[in-house]
């Protein structure tokens, strides 16, 4: 073994993802093989890979893009960060935890002004 170690970007969230769609693509091989439920089966577990993979990387169980940490590199460490959002993040986009938005300059409050009288 080298004495170097690389942080390869093994996470749960990555890996749980790609056996869930590894076991939907088997499926739907199978389907296309003469088990015609089998397509359809397989396409809904394909699907709900992406969104298991999201939630887990929305949950900190996935990285960031760009190099962490070396504290951070074994699969098991969870991402302390994720709840904030992580730069250039689709997946964070989406789920509306984009942090280029939140750190954009806000807009300044509006001068208070006295209530017009009512009558």
């Amino acid at each position: 073994m080298s004495a170097h170690h690389y942080d390869e970007g093994h996470t749960v969230a990555g890996w749980t993802g790609c056996a869930v769609a590894l076991l939907g693509t088997t499926i739907a091989g199978v389907g296309v093989c003469g088990w015609t439920p089998g397509i359809w089966i397989g396409t809904a577990v394909t699907v709900a890979a992406l969104l298991i993979t999201w939630v887990l990387h929305l949950a900190g169980w996935g990285k960031p893009s760009g190099p962490r940490p070396v504290s951070q590199w074994a699969m098991g460490v969870r991402d302390r960060t994720a709840r904030a959002g992580h730069p250039g993040c689709v997946g964070c986009r989406l789920a509306g935890r984009d942090p280029a938005r939140r750190t954009a300059a806000a807009p300044a409050p509006e001068q208070a002004r006295p209530e017009p009288a009512r009558a």
